[in-house]
């Protein structure tokens, strides 16, 4: 199941270049005619309230045999008796151009989710038991057009996630709360924070919301997401967001788009500055040597096995608000145009998010 895994990421991470890089070099009507649907979206109902009691919607939940949110590396084990309760939002693994959203039992998309889901969350399996559910989530092309179709796909999409999430908390009972996304997983947390959490008893549960892999603008979002922006490494209740570029970073993709949009507020996202929590320090703003990295998640070069080596890679923020990750790191040779290491948000950290969210759980309970 491990060769499975690292071989099916780079396949994906293969797949998502290709696309990007006829962005970059044949410009945006052919990426449209090669990426984004060309039918129109099919409108769905949505999911029944109860849907999610169903544990076959579920990737990751506590109970299911084989969960593959108990993964680890070599010398790390999951909790035996997890103190907290994760909700984990995957990132696009449907990258078929068929149709707006995908199916939720699309054989292939599923096997991608879950794939990222080890080599993200199960940072988080030392302190809190993981739910991940499936979801209609929006095709890759939706990302890379403003027609009206792409926002349907992604109100769809958010639909499923908030239906989850209702599941979730039943299930969890009264543990604190863990909040993760990565990429679409980040842009619908990001919306779950705000229709959810800001001003509700909810918020009081929240340990820390971890909205990586997308743009959050301390102006024009986080106003509206119910907790603050972390400040410090040992605090609880709080926001971290990060986007991991090696140097020189081009992160002209991103932006372009991001400041056409607006953000929670109803201000416009242009020129704002972004959440850049640095993971090797657990600050904003922050800078940190490779010798602060606890551990990389690498796989070897058969493909057989991740493990974790340390001190491979620096970080800090800088401009905007990107990660910069200095010269390009040896993890793999599948980085987005730009030095955009997107795909790594979580793996070039692994260890530190690990220690990330354990001291801030302990510093949630302190509180109490």
């Amino acid at each position: 199941m491990a060769r499975k895994f690292l071989y099916a990421i780079v396949v994906l991470i293969v797949l998502a270049i290709a696309g990007l890089l006829v962005f970059r070099l044949f410009g945006v009507e052919l990426t449209r005619w090669t990426m984004v649907p060309t039918v129109k979206f099919e409108a769905q109902a949505p999911v029944a309230a109860n849907a999610y009691a169903d544990p076959t919607l579920w990737i990751a939940r506590p109970g299911m045999r084989g969960d593959p949110a108990l993964w680890t590396p070599a010398g790390y084990t999951p909790a035996a008796a997890p103190e907290a309760a994760v909700f984990y939002i995957h990132p696009t693994s449907y990258l078929n151009g068929a149709r707006w959203n995908a199916p939720v039992d699309d054989p292939e998309a599923n096997i991608r989710a879950e794939l990222f889901l080890r080599g993200q969350v199960t940072a988080f399996n030392e302190v809190g038991a993981i739910w991940a559910p499936r979801y209609r989530q929006a095709t890759f092309g939706a990302f890379l057009t403003s027609e009206p179709e792409a926002q349907k796909a992604l109100d769809l999409a958010y639909g499923d996630v908030a239906t989850a999430f209702d599941q979730f908390l039943k299930e969890a009972g009264d543990r604190p709360i863990i909040l993760v996304g990565h990429s679409q997983g980040a842009f619908h947390l990001a919306r779950l924070l705000r229709d959810r959490i800001a001003g509700t008893p909810l918020g009081k549960r929240v340990v820390a919301a971890y909205v990586v892999g997308w743009p959050v603008s301390r102006s024009a979002d986080l106003p509206r997401m119910g907790l603050p922006e972390c400040a410090a490494a040992d605090q609880a209740g709080c926001i971290l967001s990060w986007q991991s570029f090696a140097e020189p970073a081009d992160p002209a993709l991103i932006f372009d788009t991001f400041d056409a949009t607006t953000g929670f507020t109803g201000a416009s996202r242009k020129d704002t500055r972004l959440i850049c929590t640095n993971p090797l320090t657990g600050t904003p703003d922050a800078a940190a040597p490779a010798t602060a990295n606890l551990g990389t998640l690498v796989p070897d070069e058969a493909l057989s096995n991740a493990t974790i080596q340390a001190g491979q890679v620096p970080a800090r923020c800088d401009g905007r608000g990107l990660l910069l990750i200095g010269a390009p790191p040896a993890v793999g040779n599948y980085v987005l145009p730009g030095n955009n290491y997107h795909v790594y948000d979580y793996s070039l950290v692994w260890a530190n998010v690990r220690a990330d969210a354990a001291r801030r759980l302990a510093a949630f309970k302190a509180a109490k």
